[in-house]
């Protein structure tokens, strides 16, 4: 029996763009080209921009795109209990401890990390007492250990977790989950065994592989890949409304739109119309470039941006 189990977890924020269309492509080429199951996750946590209606649209766009997923899809907004008794149990080993800072404590304190910029937190608040009355935040406590990640298509990344990643937050100061604690217990509990996702989560692999080691869970395979990015560098995110799939859809067929996906994935030599399903013999992550990759200049639309 295929035990390769792969996902897609969008986060039901707005319609999904191109950059979003290149993940679920190469999730999909990536595990159902071993003969395995492609999971559909709707990643919900965040009640102030998580709308049901979006969630019912990256299902549409997916299944207009001949991207099916294998059983119900699974909503995070419906896991608080399980995240909570995991929760409860890195607290009850001693793992956790409340932070009152601000983001402007932290950027006044700190410089961002390397080229991302992130901040590593320097545990200020490890070690105080708690403040009855105040709520705050609530962040996992990380060794000075170095730790070794090897990403299926970037290769090996030492990080050390204390000076490269700092004490992270694991629950919101409003009682939210956060990204980094949920995504760890899903993916165990659902059997992912790997993870496609763009390389600017490349380091956020440490700290879900940390957690997953505190949790007694198995760790699933990394798979990064460049990000599509504008003419200026920057990656494409829901602001570009032009390269939405509203737009998008109105413009080219389910099958133009995966040629040139898989054409700017290196899969095929020009950007033909083709489906999925076609895509798999062809499919190989040698062939998908390590560099982000270039694909709309300023000023155009959807129809000539591609």
């Amino acid at each position: 029996m295929n035990c390769n189990k792969g996902r897609f977890a969008p986060s039901p924020t707005g319609r999904m763009h191109l950059g979003n269309l290149f993940c679920a492509l190469l999730s999909w080429l990536s595990v159902k080209s071993k003969g395995g199951e492609w999971l559909l996750r709707i990643e919900d946590l965040d009640p102030g921009r998580s709308r049901p209606e979006y969630a019912r649209w990256v299902m549409d766009d997916l299944n207009w795109l001949g991207l099916t997923w294998d059983g119900e899809p699974v909503y995070q907004s419906h896991r608080s209990d399980i995240y909570e008794h995991y929760f409860r149990q890195l607290q009850q080993h001693g793992m956790t401890y409340p932070c009152y800072c601000t983001r402007a404590d932290l950027l006044a304190t700190q410089a961002p990390h390397e080229s991302d910029g992130r901040v590593v937190y320097k545990g200020t608040c490890r070690g105080l007492p708690p403040q009855p009355g105040r709520r705050g935040a609530t962040r996992l406590i990380v060794p000075d250990r170095d730790l070794l990640c090897t990403d299926g298509h970037y290769g090996d990344l030492m990080v050390n977790l204390s000076r490269q990643v700092g004490d992270f937050i694991i629950r919101r100061k409003d009682g939210a989950w956060a990204y980094q604690l949920a995504v760890v217990i899903d993916d165990a509990l659902m059997g992912i065994t790997e993870v496609v996702r763009g390389r600017d989560l490349l380091l956020s692999t440490p700290q879900q592989m940390y957690v997953a080691d505190l949790l007694d869970f198995p760790i699933p395979q990394f798979i990064h890949f460049p990000l599509l990015c504008n003419s200026e560098g920057q990656r494409l995110s829901k602001r570009d409304k032009s390269l939405d799939m509203e737009c998008l859809r109105q413009h080219q067929t389910a099958r133009q739109l995966i040629g040139r996906l898989a054409f700017l994935a290196g899969i095929i030599p020009s950007p033909d119309a083709i489906s999925a399903q076609e895509l798999l013999p062809l499919f190989s992550w040698e062939c998908v470039p390590k560099e982000d990759i270039i694909v709309v200049s300023s000023g155009t639309d959807c129809r000539d941006k591609l």
